[in-house]
């Protein structure tokens, strides 16, 4: 299979040099723009690009004018990259379409997951059966869930929210993006059966469970301590 093209937007060398590494590494081909007016050139120029990761501070044009340029033409898949966490900024950033929002400093294995994760949301890449985080084994074919090689009975539901999670590590869902996803758009109840689930799943998980962290007034994030 051809390898799927990356554009990575940052004003820094380093930085660009360094998601480069870990991306190639992993079998992408990456593209390189060094501010805003020279990646909508090469969005434009370059056929076929898979995403885009954006820093939002740069020179000529900034991260949020690169993406309201693309998003008229495009609704490829972007993850913003940014110096500070501020709840004004992502909320700009998900009205304008981004898809993930990640803070720096920030790890690159993180980012290249969260990449994967993106890129399987939307079928570009092929969903892996078996995924693996901090000693929860999960085996999509097969149904299945080991915790340190020890299987652990899911429902059908909780299987599918654990497998949602797995496939999102570090990222912040709000409920009506869980219930979109696992319960899917016909589910008309109420988002609060996420937490029974989400109670019983922890439950199940044991120690592990600690890996889904709770944001209040928002959702949850699963996120296995380093």
């Amino acid at each position: 299979m051809e390898s799927l093209k990356i554009l990575v937007v940052d004003d820094e060398s380093r930085m660009r040099k360094l998601v480069k590494d870990f991306l190639t590494k992993k079998g992408f081909t990456v593209i390189e723009a060094g501010d805003g007016e020279e990646a909508v050139d090469k969005f434009f120029e370059v056929k076929d690009i898979a995403l885009i990761i954006l820093d939002v501070m740069m020179p000529k044009m900034d991260g949020w004018q690169v993406c309201r340029e693309i998003r008229q033409y495009s609704k490829v898949p972007i993850i913003m990259l940014t110096a500070k966490s501020d709840e004004k900024d992502e909320l700009q950033g998900f009205d304008l379409g981004v898809d993930e929002y990640i803070t720096k400093p920030f790890s690159p294995k993180i980012l290249v997951a969260r990449v994967e994760a993106i890129l399987r949301r939307s079928n570009v890449l092929a969903a892996d059966d078996t995924m693996e985080a901090g000693g929860i084994e999960l085996n999509k074919a097969a149904h299945e869930v080991l915790i340190d090689g020890k299987s652990v009975e899911l429902s059908y539901k909780e299987f599918e929210l654990l497998a949602y999670f797995m496939s999102n590590q570090g990222v912040a869902l709000s409920r009506e993006r869980i219930l979109n996803n696992v319960w899917n758009y016909d589910y008309f109840g109420d988002a609060r059966t996420i937490d029974t689930h989400v109670k019983k799943l922890r439950n199940k998980l044991g120690a592990k469970g600690e890996y889904i962290k709770t944001i209040w007034g928002m959702g949850y994030k699963f996120e296995v301590d380093q």
